[in-house]
């Protein structure tokens, strides 16, 4: 085993022991507190552009329990792990210099490469993945970095799902006169993607929307709204959320390191729906008179418990009554 050391950008360096390929990787540094879900959190989009530490015991905790202590006190920030360059300040310097996740678009490095049609219906853990019902919608996802089991849970309620790159216009997903819009969740900062940002503002009024986690900001600042980093973010398969209309409590999965300012938007026509029992931010949007609402969390799971499934078929519901 070769020796290895992670260095962050405030000096702070962590010296270990390399037990794999012998590399290098540089990101910014997060923590995730999910007890389960390994393989979906390494392949899923929304990490683009971090370094994932995770916490529960069986994967961390033993090694990484300072580390994420000081993430928790002083905030993500970027770092670079190497088991190739074994002098920790020429690390240092390097990662002082890597590029900031504020304003950068991470999206156009994980959005498809051209559209495509998605069939695979749910997972049913005795016979495997079923055939969804018969399409009753026609629905337009934009992929920021979609999570596969998005796809699953549109397909069982009935939608025909095509998903198109995030650089698609207003006037290219109207003219195949959708049913209805979905926005995906993705990585970095909502506001390095000012092209979808107008896309979407297009779209607002005309047909149902529904967003999710970086689709929820993207749809706040479409509104004309603020977002924000917060200090660490939101990293994990157990964090508490209210629904503000029924008082009920959901133990939600969440990835995200900026949020929406629903103050900022309460003019335009927008409320709060949820909110975070955490750190009290905004965690659910809605518009008072168009079809169209948002959430910042991940309803399709994956990892993580189905407390919030039901808002696939509120989508459901909204595309039923704009067709009768």
């Amino acid at each position: 085993m070769k020796p290895a050391w992670l260095v962050l950008r405030d000096g702070r360096t962590f010296r270990g022991r390399s037990l794999g390929a012998v590399g290098e990787a540089s990101g910014e540094v997060i923590f995730n507190t999910a007890m389960q879900g390994y393989q979906e959190i390494l392949t899923d989009p929304s990490y683009r552009g971090q370094i994932v530490t995770m916490t529960y015991p069986m994967i961390g905790n033993y090694d990484t329990r300072a580390l994420t202590r000081h993430l928790r006190d002083r905030g993500a920030q970027d770092g670079i792990i190497s088991s190739v360059e074994t002098d920790p300040e020429r690390l240092l310097e390097r990662a002082r210099a890597l590029p900031s996740l504020v304003g950068r678009d991470l999206v156009a490095e994980v959005t498809a490469d051209a559209p495509y049609t998605w069939s695979e219906g749910g997972w049913d853990p005795v016979r495997g993945y079923v055939a969804p019902p018969p399409a009753r919608f026609r629905v337009v996802a934009y992929d920021c970095g979609i999570k596969h089991n998005i796809l699953r849970q549109l397909r069982t309620i009935g939608c025909d799902v095509t998903v198109v790159p995030a650089s698609t216009t207003t006037a290219q997903v109207l003219e195949s006169k959708p049913d209805g819009v979905f926005i995906s969740n993705g990585p970095g900062d909502p506001e390095g993607v000012p092209y979808l940002i107008e896309s979407v503002r297009g779209i607002l009024g005309r047909v149902p929307i529904f967003g999710i986690c970086l689709g929820h900001q993207i749809l706040g600042l479409a509104a004309h709204g603020r977002t924000y980093k917060l200090p660490f973010g939101h990293h994990g398969a157990n964090h508490p959320v209210k629904d503000l209309a029924t008082g009920k409590v959901e133990i939600t999965a969440q990835n995200h390191g900026f949020a929406v300012d629903p103050a900022s938007v309460s003019a335009h026509g927008w409320e709060p729906t949820h909110v975070n029992l955490n750190d009290g931010t905004c965690e659910g949007l809605q518009h008072r008179e168009w079809p169209v609402f948002s959430v910042q969390y991940h309803p399709e799971a994956s990892p993580g418990p189905h407390d919030a499934n039901y808002l696939f078929h509120r989508f459901a519901d909204l595309m039923s009554r704009k067709g009768g």
